[in-house]
């Protein structure tokens, strides 16, 4: 059985193809493309196609699965609306049996149909499925490009408290911060450089994604989401947009200074993850931390570990890039449970 999982975002879309026999995994390869939903959202289709077309054919694809977060661009007045326009999407652009993550499992179209919210941001119970593989008792971390999900599992089960993003962004189980497209002013009100501290402007100046880029923790090729000034992606262009932020250029900052603006930058990401972290962990009495995703290494076990919890990687059975994508690995293996 070959499966196709796609976890569609709001700005990424990734792709999960395993082979499998029966339920083992016989090889997972992985893709992802950059589709700003708010914008472009009639092009999922061709998009969906030419990334399964990347690593095979689409006739050899005999089942996909889908998760989502989409439905939260503003090109949808709801989530109803967005959920139900990616669900149609997916079945005109598929023959084969296709299914939709939900928060109490795969759901058909009918049922989707039925009970659309249900499928709305429930890319986290796909990750919950690779989780367990490495501990049944643990709080899972998975910081993409955008947010961040803190999911507590107990006895191989999910346990959340909350089931939407509007009730997880209560729980601490979602924090809306991610590696690359998360604006310096969302979760900064100062900076500290040379001893002084600087209030920031609060503008569409520079992202995290610029500050990871200046401090050497993402490669070029992961910065995959537009620029907010519609510039390049160097470390010079990535260091002018840093400086804007606190109303400064680079005449009058040196590299050296943006350098160690960005330090103090990538720590208050790291407490406000720890933050919501700290939450669940207080909630659910649990101290083991599974991380996942693009921001795995620079902002979650960092995070963990300025708890003083133990940490793991999903890196131990799942290769970096497959971690990126953790939801659509998770999505193809329930529709292959789903199927048996």
């Amino acid at each position: 059985m070959k499966v196709a999982g796609f976890d569609i975002g709001g700005a990424n879309t990734d792709l999960a193809v395993i082979d499998f026999e029966g339920e083992k995994i016989e090889s997972i390869e992985v893709d992802f493309a950059y589709l700003p939903m708010w914008s472009n959202n009639d092009d999922l289709s061709g998009v969906l196609v030419e990334l399964i077309e990347k690593i095979c054919p689409v006739s050899e694809i005999d089942a996909v699965g889908i998760s989502m977060t989409a439905e939260l661009v503003d090109a949808y007045d709801t989530k109803k609306e967005g959920v139900l326009d990616v669900v149609k999407k997916c079945e005109e652009t598929f023959d084969c049996p296709t299914a939709y993550v939900g928060v109490e499992g795969m759901l058909s179209r009918d049922e989707i149909e039925k009970t659309p919210l249900k499928a709305a941001a429930a890319n986290w119970i796909a990750t919950a499925q690779i989780a367990t593989l490495i501990s049944d008792n643990c709080i899972f971390i998975d910081t993409g490009s955008t947010t961040t999900d803190i999911i507590p599992i107990k006895d191989g089960v999910e346990c959340a408290i909350g089931k939407s993003d509007f009730d997880r962004s209560a729980t601490g189980e979602l924090v809306y911060t991610g590696t690359l497209r998360t604006n310096l002013a969302s979760f900064l009100d100062k900076v500290q450089l040379n001893g002084n501290e600087y209030r920031v402007a609060s503008e569409l100046f520079a992202q995290t994604a610029d500050v990871y880029t200046v401090l050497d923790l993402i490669n070029p090729e992961d910065y995959v989401c537009d620029t907010f000034d519609g510039e390049g992606k160097s470390k010079t262009e990535c260091a002018k947009r840093i400086a804007r932020v606190v109303c400064a250029d680079l005449e009058m900052l040196s590299m050296d200074d943006i350098v160690e603006m960005s330090r103090f930058i990538h720590q208050k990401q790291i407490e406000q993850i720890a933050d919501g972290l700290k939450q669940v962990v207080d909630a659910q009495n649990l101290d083991l931390i599974v991380t996942t995703g693009l921001g795995k290494d620079i902002l979650d076990r960092p995070a963990a570990e300025l708890l003083g919890l133990e940490v793991k990687s999903m890196g131990d059975i799942l290769t970096d890039e497959e971690c990126v994508v953790a939801p659509a690995v998770g999505t193809a293996v329930m529709m292959n449970k789903y199927l048996i």
